[in-house]
This record gives structure tokens, sequence and C-alpha cells, in this order.
């Protein structure tokens, strides 16, 4: 996925977990929160076999694996919080 793109569906993804999971964040951390959350899902699917990597453009798998990557990521941290 190209850097700007990475961007625009990181910010959507870490925008959708901070809803979801009622954090209150900011834009940056929206954004680093959906592209790396992408990141590290994709890398723990693909080693578990059930991962195929995002394409070249907007795709609604990234955007997901972003999201749920995010949301894991605020999970893992509120954890470490108390």
């Amino acid at each position: 996925m190209g850097f700007l793109a990475a961007i625009i569906v990181g910010g959507i993804a870490g925008w959708l977990a901070e809803k979801v999971m009622k954090s209150d964040m900011g834009l940056l951390m929206n954004i680093i929160l959906g592209v790396v959350g992408a990141i590290v899902l994709s890398f723990i699917l693909q080693i578990s076999g059930l991962g195929s990597g995002a394409g070249a453009s907007f795709s609604w798998e990234y955007l997901l694996t972003g999201f749920v990557g995010a949301c894991l990521l605020i999970f893992i941290a509120r954890l470490f919080r108390r």
C-alpha cells in the first residue's frame, strides 16, 4: 500500500478503534495505531498461515486488519496502565 493511502486508511482504522474502545487518542495517535495495528496483526496472521498481505491500493482487508490491530493495541496498553 502506498504511503499516503496507508496514512489515510490507518487514520480511519485508528479512529474506528478509538470509538469502539472508548478511548480519546487524537488524530496522530489514531494514524499510528491504525498503521502499526495493521502491521502487527498482518505479521501475526501471516505467521499463523491466515494472512495474505495487503494490496497496493485501498483495501478493505487492510482497513479491517488495521482496525482489529488497533483495538488489540489499545487493549494491551490498558492492561499495562492498570
